[in-house]
């Protein structure tokens, strides 16, 4: 075992062993000789809150934090350096302990992209367990979320213009037991409770729960040491991360603080990640990509995120400034989900926006090769495009910086991380391995994997093999080790039982010069089961028919049952928080369209039919029917029931 590399000479700041040069991982051979130095003897830091105290050590006047209120290249900035950085996080760990919180328990954060959402992130997982959640949930869905992680101090921002937010905080606050705080951001109006009026305990029930100003709680405690005295283990769970649908029981993801800092220091091996380097910021932190990725990989390695305003990406600033943001920040790396990267290459750019870049990333779902391939030939730059998940942490395997990228390939596994593709049984169980070529269920194993969901009852099938987590993703390794992904499981539309992989159809969409986003899901029916039918976004500006499209699909297919039975134009295809194409409202709208074209000839005026999640069937059909008398009432629910009742979601009558 060789001595530590001392932290001013190391290249890699989470990385004992490597020296001033970052090391060669061009080939099997080369990752090999890498491997075989344990990863245990590599790693500085054993939690969250040690990796962003190395940040803080290796760039101490640095920038850690640039806030852009509006997202515009000419924003006047808020700087954060990494010493006052560390000092909040760390101030920030001591208030939710003042407020009751020890190992174990949780604190569930509702924000924004505000530079407090970080601090409060990761001071969370300093005091207890963090639990970062999507704000723009429904009520109820927030309720059963904070009830799964066991709720004690909850984190949001106060009334603001625009927001709802603090409406639906209102709703949530007293139906979680064990509440024992909400801690505001911001906001005028919000009566607080002062820092040394902590409870000691849960309020009784039926009692208020007591309120408090994020920035006065923080301001209360020391920035030096941790109160608790703390020693946090790897195998210390720092966070909660929801994953899978919107409805039943919340699936949530437990991360180890070892799992968290296997993830930065990923990031910053493969992404070379330069002390005082940049990323320009637009990802949630109740997603990993931006939570791990982008948030604590960059932080704990000494460079600064560019938060572009609280909405981020969503702000159509960012996405119409976004060469001018580049040339202002100077990232080395231009990274987001695909549909950044997308609508990216339609705005003006010169050389000097993208001097500082020396390459493209990005994941979340598949890149379009049409894209990478733009950003190949057109902008000169290599596309590194990563594949992992919630349950791994976020990046498990990306195409090398050292080695030849190939379009369409997301790369390898990371170092000291494995991939399979597995034959799986009925419960999800690997019963052999597939060939190379073969197209299998992607499974992962690593430092990055996670132990398992909080509810059991979700670790059914969750895993492939011991230590190998079953993605439910399809893919295949090819001959040199590339893995391709082909399709996501659940994705699939299955028509009369033939399996249709929607990937394949929307790489053709992709490739006609109007379209800007695809999709294919599947549309109920009585016969099939399910029949392909897509979406698409014109780029700005462009016009095209429905029907010349899907000729152009059917000229590039030779797979007549995949070819959409219908295509649909929108203006705008749904996103998730992240930026992915949400499937779920493109399935939800087939449904509706569907459904309607089937109940078109009742001539029931007024009659509407919605599609949407349903918290005991998943989706749900409910026709609203205005005026019928109630002697009418029997015959149109059969009539209703003849034509929606061989579908196979279900549905509901609403009298109005």
């Amino acid at each position: 075992m060789t001595s530590p590399t001392p932290l001013a000479q190391r290249a890699h700041p989470l990385d004992t062993v490597i020296g001033a040069q970052w090391p060669d991982l061009s080939t099997p051979e080369a990752l090999a000789a890498f491997e075989a130095v344990p990863y245990a003897q590599r790693i500085a830091a054993h939690s969250t809150w040690q990796a962003l105290r190395i940040g803080r050590d290796s760039a101490p006047d640095a920038p850690a934090i640039v806030f852009l209120p509006n997202a515009r290249a000419d924003d006047t900035p808020v700087v954060i350096p990494h010493r006052r950085f560390f000092a909040q996080v760390t101030q920030a760990a001591n208030a939710f302990h003042a407020l009751g919180v020890r190992p174990g328990g949780a604190v569930s954060l509702l924000l924004p992209l505000l530079p407090q959402a970080f601090t409060a992130l990761f001071g969370a997982e300093a005091a207890g367990i963090a639990n970062p959640v999507n704000p723009l949930l429904e009520p109820w869905q927030l309720v059963e979320i904070l009830r799964a992680a066991g709720t004690q101090v909850l984190v949001t921002v106060g009334p603001l213009p625009g927001t709802d937010l603090w409406d639906k905080i209102a709703q949530v606050r007293e139906q979680v037991p064990g509440l024992r705080a909400v801690v505001a951001v911001g906001g005028a109006g919000v009566a607080t409770a002062q820092p040394g009026e902590a409870p000691a305990a849960v309020p009784a029930s039926g009692g208020p729960v007591p309120i408090y100003d994020y920035d006065a709680l923080l301001a209360a405690q020391p920035d030096d040491h941790l109160v608790s005295g703390r020693e946090i283990a790897e195998g210390d769970v720092a966070a909660y991360f929801h994953t899978g649908g919107t409805t039943g029981t919340p699936k949530l993801v437990r991360h180890t603080h070892g799992n968290q800092v296997y993830q930065a220091w990923v990031i910053g091996l493969m992404l070379r990640v330069q002390r005082g380097g940049s990323m320009l910021f637009g990802l949630p932190l109740f997603h990993v990509g931006g939570a791990l990725t982008q948030g604590l990989g960059i932080l704990a390695n000494g460079g600064h995120v560019v938060v572009l305003s609280p909405a981020g990406w969503r702000n159509p600033a960012a996405q119409r400034e976004v060469w001018g943001l580049v040339r202002r920040w100077r990232p080395e790396t231009f990274g987001g989900v695909p549909t950044v990267l997308a609508a990216a290459l339609q705005m003006p750019h010169t050389a000097d926006d993208l001097a500082s870049l020396q390459r493209v990333s990005g994941g979340g779902s598949a890149i379009p090769v049409a894209v990478a391939r733009s950003y190949s030939q057109d902008f000169g730059l290599p596309v590194l495009e990563v594949y992992g998940m919630t349950e791994t942490a976020s990046v498990h395997t990306i195409s090398y910086v050292d080695r030849p990228v190939r379009l369409g390939a997301v790369g390898h596994a990371v170092p000291y991380s494995r991939v399979r593709i597995v034959k799986v049984d009925a419960e999800g169980r690997a019963t052999a391995d597939c060939a190379p070529g073969e197209i299998g269920v992607v499974a992962m194993a690593g430092p990055g994997v996670f132990g398992g969901y909080l509810s059991e009852r979700h670790n059914a099938g969750a895993f492939a093999a011991p230590g190998w987590v079953n993605s439910g993703d399809l893919g295949r390794l090819d001959e040199d080790g590339y893995l391709w992904i082909t399709g996501r499981a659940k994705d699939l539309v299955i028509r009369g039982g033939h399996n249709i992989d929607p990937l394949p159809i929307e790489e053709i969409l992709y490739q006609h010069p109007a379209v800007a986003l695809a999709a294919m899901v599947g549309q109920p029916d009585a016969y099939a089961g399910e029949l392909p039918v897509a979406y698409v976004q014109p780029k700005p500006g462009q016009a095209v028919a429905p029907d010349e499209l899907l000729a152009w699909v059917r000229e590039r297919t030779p797979e007549r049952a995949a070819v959409p039975v219908a295509l649909h134009l929108l203006d705008a295809l749904p996103l998730t928080g992240v930026g992915k194409v949400f499937k779920p409202a493109l399935r939800w709208d087939a449904a509706r369209r569907v459904a309607e074209r089937d109940l078109a000839d009742l001539a029931c005026p007024g009659l509407q039919v919605v599609v949407d999640a349903h918290p005991v069937h998943g989706s749900l059909i409910t026709v609203t029917v205005p005026g019928m008398p109630e002697d009418q009432r029997a015959v149109l629910t059969e009539r209703i029931g003849q034509r929606l009742g061989p579908l196979t979601l279900r549905h509901a009558i609403e009298w109005r």
